[in-house]
């Protein structure tokens, strides 16, 4: 196994970086769209859940294609920024970051709804019969009794945007301490035939995704023996 060299730390720190942001902003995105979703099952939740699983399913290049339509210099938002003296989105750090929210929202939306939806709506209306506020009955109630919940949305969107590449690929291209993430970097050791480098990474991705896994099936088996 090769040693990491500078280019490898430096993907694995824009790596982090991205996973950090894009677990962020996805709790506090995911947060109220999960309860507003755990709420009831009308069709235009139903076409929501819909929208917010897509990723599931599409292929990532898909999405990375439209993205980059969309963002880049002759796009809608791209040339909006452009006008407002800013740049576009496209191969940046903040285009990927966009893309990686967008592509593992459903990692935190449905393990939050499906809490959510557990716990109920009996517990915050007593807390709201006896005065409390919505930040309060958020505080003492609904996070103390979904915090399973929570826990695996995180962890969920961190390991997912750990992996992800073809979106990224294609928004973000190969660009050194801006966009070049670990997969990336994998992809890019490999097609110049450097295997050594290459298995060093995907060996401790493969390590990381393992460790990914048993906690959340730890944490599920634990909140599952707690509510017998």
């Amino acid at each position: 196994m090769a040693a990491l060299g500078p280019a490898e730390w430096q993907a694995i720190s824009v790596t982090f970086r991205l996973c950090l942001y894009t677990t962020l902003i996805l709790l506090t995105l995911a947060t109220p769209l999960a309860w507003w979703l755990a709420q009831g099952r009308s069709t235009v939740r139903v076409i929501i859940q819909a929208v917010v699983a897509l990723p599931l399913v599409l292929p990532p290049t898909v999405l990375g294609f439209y993205l980059l339509i969309v963002l880049g210099p002759r796009g809608v938002v791209g040339e909006t920024l452009q006008n407002l003296g800013l740049h576009h989105l496209a191969f940046s750090f903040e285009g990927i970051l966009v893309a990686s929210v967008l592509y593992s929202m459903p990692f935190a939306v449905q393990p939050l709804t499906e809490a959510f939806r557990n716990l109920g709506r009996r517990p915050v209306e007593v807390a709201s019969s006896l005065g409390a506020g919505v930040v309060d009955r958020f505080r003492t109630v609904i996070f103390p009794l979904t915090r399973g919940g929570f826990l695996v949305a995180a962890t969920l969107t961190f390991a997912h945007t750990l992996g992800e590449f073809g979106v990224i690929l294609m928004l973000g291209g190969s660009i050194p301490g801006e966009t070049k993430v670990l997969s990336v970097l994998i992809y890019d050791h490999a097609e110049a035939m450097n295997y050594d480098a290459a298995h060093s990474l995907s060996l401790m991705l493969l390590v990381f995704a393992f460790a990914t896994l048993f906690v959340v099936y730890s944490i599920n088996r634990r909140f599952a023996v707690a509510k017998l």
